[in-house]
């Protein structure tokens, strides 16, 4: 994806820095590396929103806006990234981490339906939880490794055709 194209949809740095909801983080929103796109900033922000995309927590992307503080990448891709897990694969991503949680601890999954209510959540998360977290922070750990040396790849060699693309102009305007 060209730099352009994801400028387009991300907020600039003037309008995250005029929401007065943030008005409290002071010059901890002054780091270029919060706003800017270059390949540390975007790659550390891709493994920290995969990251917490992960997590089987509420507030994902409160904590994905504070790890990209903390990490010092691109605040608005790390929180646009949470959005992998949204009401529409949140059931499959946490099925498949609670699956994955069992079988690393080696205990039998339980038979459950989900549903989404206040009351489900007390009588099923205390039997749950365990294999839900290991697998979740195992997944969340490895597909954002992945994700952060894919897209360190990617920009490397989307810069090293635009190196040779350029080079062969020069040198196709010479002769």
């Amino acid at each position: 994806m060209h730099k352009s194209f994801i400028k387009r949809w991300l907020p600039t740095a003037e309008q995250i820095r005029s929401q007065n909801g943030l008005q409290f983080l002071g010059a901890l929103l002054h780091d270029p590396n919060l706003f800017h796109l270059n390949r540390h900033s975007v790659s550390v922000a891709f493994a920290t929103g995969i990251f917490t995309s992960f997590l089987p927590l509420p507030g994902q992307m409160l904590i994905a806006a504070l790890l990209a503080l903390w990490f010092r990448c691109n605040l608005a891709l790390s929180i646009a990234l949470v959005w992998i897990s949204n009401p529409v694969t949140i059931p499959m991503i946490f099925y498949g981490t609670y699956k994955l949680g069992a079988w690393m601890l080696g205990t039998q999954p339980l038979q459950f339906h989900i549903e989404l209510s206040w009351q489900w959540l007390a009588d099923e998360v205390g039997k749950i939880w365990l294999p839900l977290f290991f697998g979740s922070l195992f997944c969340g750990f490895s597909f954002a490794i992945l994700s952060y040396f894919i897209t360190q790849g990617l920009w490397r060699w989307h810069v090293i055709k635009r190196w040779k693309a350029r080079l062969a102009l020069r040198k196709a305007q010479m002769t």
